[in-house]
């Protein structure tokens, strides 16, 4: 299980990102909280490359990035080559990013799913672990 989370978004995901911030804290992770710190309206790619520079680099397990869509954020985030973000709003695609696309940055639409929603998408990518075998091939040609 990942000790080490980034997470950031814009002022559409600000309220989702505060709750699940707390959430993980209770969980007992190590939260790196990269803003915004209101609802005051940002550009997101200004809070999601930090995120993702922190997971290319290593220095977080993973990142958790939550915007309107979930759309902007994602595409910001796999600019950076080390970088597998996937869009997920149900916990069914939050576990198969991780178990079959190896993702390390979750990205969720906070206008399209509720807070609980968000909890249990994010419990799901969290709790699921990369299966490898012919997944694996698929994610080493993903790459440029």
């Amino acid at each position: 299980m990942s000790k080490k989370i980034a997470i950031s978004g814009d002022h559409a995901g600000f309220e989702h990102k505060t709750g699940i911030f707390e959430m993980l804290k209770l969980q007992g992770f190590e939260i790196m909280d990269m803003g915004p710190y209101s609802e005051e309206s940002v550009d997101y790619p200004d809070f999601v490359h930090p995120v993702a520079t922190k997971v290319e680099k290593g220095e977080a397990d993973i990142g958790i990035l939550i915007c309107g869509s979930g759309n902007g954020v994602a595409m910001s985030a796999n600019k950076h080559q080390g970088v597998r973000a996937a869009v997920c709003w149900n916990t069914e695609l939050g576990a198969l990013a991780r178990k079959h696309n190896d993702a390390n940055i979750l990205c969720l639409p906070a206008r399209f799913i509720s807070f609980l929603e968000a909890e249990n998408i994010v419990n799901a990518f969290i709790e699921a672990d990369f299966e490898g075998g012919r997944h694996q091939r698929r994610v080493d040609k993903i790459k440029c």
